[in-house]
């Protein structure tokens, strides 16, 4: 069974519930910043130097969502890893959930009342391409292979779903029992997934002391 080729897109669907039939992730569009900034890393777009992200080949790849990105940042002074996954977050979500659409994984319907579009109700396609990416992670994480030998993108999901805290797909008991085992994928993924962690904490800590 195939699954969007993206990590953006498999983040989405990771991030959807399939009991509630609904979105479960308070930061999604941190989420799906981080996951396009491990992609464009992984990939070798991406490079660090200072901490800071620096476009290392800027020749456009087969991803029109991840070249914009990858644009911005070419474009731009060098900026904390922390503020690209910030940055465009909200748009993120639109423009991904556009891509899945037109891809076929999934199929997104207004809720309206009094006339006036209120939200959105997204449904996956097919439950099972969700079933086998949660699934996906779960062995990653519990696998005896070393954090270096297992699949980069799978590694990616795994860390970025623990890091955005995903509750569909990771308990918080979970991910404190699969600590060590999260840095290890953390860093095969590259900066983007400790950065989605910081981003979501440091915003927490403005929410709090508003």
């Amino acid at each position: 069974m195939n699954v969007p080729d993206s990590l953006p897109g498999r983040l989405y669907l990771l991030a959807y519930d399939t009991n509630k039939q609904k979105i479960r992730c308070g930061d999604l569009g941190y989420l799906l910043r981080a996951a396009a900034l491990a992609d464009l890393y992984l990939s070798g777009h991406l490079t660090e130097e200072s901490g800071r992200p620096r476009v290392f080949v800027r020749r456009p790849g087969p991803d029109p969502m991840l070249d914009a990105l990858l644009r911005q940042i070419a474009d731009s002074r060098p900026r904390p890893w922390t503020h690209w996954v910030r940055k465009g977050s909200r748009g993120m979500v639109r423009t991904v959930r556009d891509r899945l659409v037109a891809e076929n994984w999934i199929r997104v319907e207004p809720r309206r009342r009094f006339g006036i579009v209120r939200s959105h109700q997204v449904t996956v396609r097919d439950p099972r391409v969700v079933t086998r990416l949660t699934r996906g992670v779960s062995t990653v994480l519990r696998g005896g292979r070393p954090a270096g030998r297992v699949d980069p993108y799978e590694a990616a999901a795994a860390a970025l779903s623990a890091n955005g805290e995903l509750g569909a797909v990771l308990t918080r008991k979970e991910r404190r029992r699969h600590k060590q085992r999260i840095n290890e994928l953390s860093a095969v993924t590259g900066p983007a997934a400790i950065a989605l962690h910081k981003a979501i904490q440091q915003k927490r800590a403005v929410q709090f002391s508003s």
